[in-house]
C-alpha cells in the first residue's frame, strides 16, 4: 500500500501512565460536560420551559441539530488526521484552542431572545448547530487522545474510568445543585445565564490543565493521513462498525432517559427532591466502578462487562415503566439501577473503541485515531439525536403542559415511555449486538504485538515491514514462520 510515512521509532514508552496523566485526562470530560451535560439535562426544559418553544418543535430542533452534530463529528475527525504539530501533537492544539469558543456558545444557547416564534427557533438552530460543532472540533480530538496515550488495556481502563468520572462530577453537581431550582415560577433564564457564564472560567482552566499533563506517547508511522488512508483505515474494522451500531442503539435509549429523567422525577413520581439523590448516588457509582474496573477487565473481559451493563439497565428500564407512580421507592430504585448500568457502559466503551484503532492499524499500516473515533462519535451523535427526540415525542405524545402543576395519567404514560420503555428496549437490541463483537482482549493483545514486530522490523531494515496490508503481512509473517490472529 503506497502511501508517504516517516522514519519509524521503534521504542515503546513505559506502559503505565502517571496519575497526574490520568486525573488530566479525566478534567477534560469534566470541562466538556460542562456544555455537553448542560445541554442534556436541561436544554428541552429551557426550550419549553423558559423559552417557550412548543415540546414538538424543540423534539425536532434537537433531532435536526443533532443529527447535524453527527456530521459535523465526521468533519473534525478528517481535520484531525490531517493536523499534527511537531510540540503539541496531533490532538491538544485543538483542545487548547478551541475551548472559550465552545464554552461561550454554551452561553449563547441558554440565551434565547424573545423575538416572536419564528425568531426563537431560528436563533436556536443556528447557536444550537454552532455548539456542535465547536463541541465536535474539540471532543473529537480529546477521545482520540486516550489512544495515543497508551495501549495498555488495564491503563486504558483506568482513562475510560477517569473520564467517567470527570462527566460524572459535572453532571451529579448539575443534579444537586441545579436541577431541583427547575420549579414552576423561578426565574430560570437568570439562573442559566450566570451558570453558563461561570463555566466558560471553570471550563477553560480544566481544558488546559487537560492539554498540559495528558501526552501522546504511542508512535506513529504517518503523522498527516490523507483522505484515502482514513478510508482504508474504516473499510473492514468489522469490530469498530459493530460497536457503532450497538453504541448508536445504546445511547438512544441512554439520552432518552437522561433528557426526560427530570419530568419523571418531577411530574410522575412528584419527588423532585430525589435528583440530587440520584446525582449523588452516580458519584458514589461511578468511583465504585472505577476502582474496580480494571480487575473486571482483566477477569471478564470489556465485551462481557459491557453486555452486563446493557442488562442492568435494561432491568431498570422496566422497573421505572412499569412501576406505577404511587410507589416512588420502586420507580427510583429503578433509575438507579439504569443509572448503575449506563455508567459501566459508558465506562467500557471508550476502552472499546480505542482497540479497534489498533485494529485498523494492523489492517491498513495507518494509524487514524481521528477518523476512527469521528465515525464512532458520528453513531452516538445519532443515538443521541434519536433519543432526545423520542423524549420529546414522548412527552408531545402524551400532552405534556409547560408549567403545569399536575400532569393528566396519559402526560405521565408518555414520561414512563420515555424513561423506562425506550432505554429498555434499547439496551437488549445494543446486548444482541455485542454477542457477535468480534475483537476479544486477547485478539487485541496479538494485533499490538504484530505491529510491535511490524515496527522492529522496519527499524532493523526489512523493506516489506511498515505499512502493509493484512494480506502482505499475512503472507510476509507466514514466510517467517510467524502467525496472525484470526481475522
Amino acid at each position: 500500500m503506497p502511501h508517504s510515512h516517516t522514519t519509524v521509532a521503534p521504542a515503546k514508552g513505559p506502559a503505565r501512565l502517571s496519575r497526574l496523566s490520568i486525573v488530566g485526562y479525566g478534567a477534560g470530560d469534566a470541562a466538556n460536560n460542562l456544555a455537553f451535560t448542560t445541554a442534556t439535562m436541561f436544554l428541552l426544559v429551557y426550550y419549553t420551559d423558559v423559552a417557550g418553544i412548543s415540546a414538538a418543535a424543540a423534539g425536532t430542533l434537537l433531532l435536526v441539530v443533532r443529527i447535524f452534530d453527527a456530521f459535523a463529528d465526521v468533519f473534525a475527525g478528517r481535520i484531525v488526521d490531517r493536523t499534527f504539530h511537531k510540540r503539541l501533537g496531533k490532538f491538544r492544539p485543538f483542545i487548547m484552542f478551541g475551548s472559550v469558543p465552545l464554552l461561550l456558545l454554551s452561553c449563547a444557547v441558554f440565551s434565547v431572545p424573545q423575538i416572536g416564534e419564528s425568531g426563537m427557533l431560528l436563533y436556536a438552530y443556528l447557536t444550537y448547530a454552532a455548539l456542535g460543532l465547536a463541541y465536535s472540533l474539540v471532543n473529537i480530538p480529546y477521545g482520540s487522545l486516550a489512544g495515543a496515550m497508551t495501549q495498555d488495556a488495564g491503563e486504558r481502563a483506568k482513562l475510560a474510568s477517569a473520564r467517567t468520572i470527570g462527566g460524572m462530577v459535572v453532571g451529579a453537581g448539575l443534579g444537586v445543585f441545579v436541577a431541583p431550582l427547575i420549579v414552576p415560577g423561578a426565574n430560570l433564564q437568570t439562573l442559566f445565564t450566570f451558570m453558563t457564564l461561570g463555566f466558560v472560567v471553570v471550563g477553560t482552566a480544566l481544558y488546559l490543565f487537560t492539554a498540559f499533563t495528558a501526552k501522546e506517547r504511542v508512535n506513529r508511522d504517518v503523522q498527516h493521513v490523507s483522505l484515502k488512508q482514513s478510508i482504508a483505515t474504516l473499510k473492514g474494522n468489522r469490530p469498530l462498525l459493530m460497536l457503532c451500531l450497538s453504541s448508536l442503539v445504546f445511547l438512544t435509549g441512554m439520552l432518552a432517559l437522561s433528557t426526560i429523567q427530570l419530568y419523571y422525577l418531577r411530574d410522575v413520581l412528584h419527588a423532585l427532591p430525589l435528583y440530587a439523590a440520584v446525582s449523588i448516588a452516580q458519584i458514589v457509582l461511578t468511583f465504585g466502578l472505577a476502582a474496580v474496573l480494571p480487575k473486571v477487565v482483566r477477569t471478564w473481559g470489556k465485551r462481557s462487562a459491557y453486555i452486563a451493563g446493557g442488562l442492568i439497565m435494561a432491568a431498570g428500564g422496566a422497573l421505572m415503566f412499569f412501576s406505577p407512580a404511587h410507589t416512588v421507592w420502586l420507580g427510583f430504585s429503578g433509575l438507579l439501577v439504569a443509572q448503575l448500568g449506563l455508567i459501566l457502559v459508558n465506562m467500557l466503551v471508550w476502552a472499546l473503541e480505542a482497540d479497534t484503532v489498533e485494529y485498523g492499524e494492523w489492517r491498513t499500516g495507518v494509524r487514524s485515531e481521528g477518523i476512527i473515533y469521528a465515525l464512532f462519535s458520528f453513531t452516538r451523535k445519532t443515538g443521541q439525536a434519536i433519543g432526545g427526540a423520542l423524549a420529546a415525542f414522548a412527552l408531545s405524545w402524551g400532552g405534556y403542559a409547560a408549567g403545569a402543576a399536575q400532569q393528566s395519567a396519559h402526560a405521565e404514560l408518555g414520561i414512563r415511555a420515555g424513561a423506562g420503555l425506550i432505554p429498555l428496549i434499547c439496551s437488549v437490541v445494543a446486548i444482541a449486538v455485542m454477542f457477535f463483537y468480534p475483537l476479544t482482549d486477547q485478539r487485541h493483545r496479538e494485533i499490538v504485538a504484530e505491529i510491535a514486530d511490524r515496527r522492529e522490523r522496519a527499524a532493523a531494515g526489512d523493506p516489506i515491514a511498515p505499512n502493509l496490508s493484512t494480506a502482505a503481512f499475512a503472507s510476509h509473517r507466514t514466510a517467517q514462520g510467524g502467525h496472525l490472529p484470526v481475522d
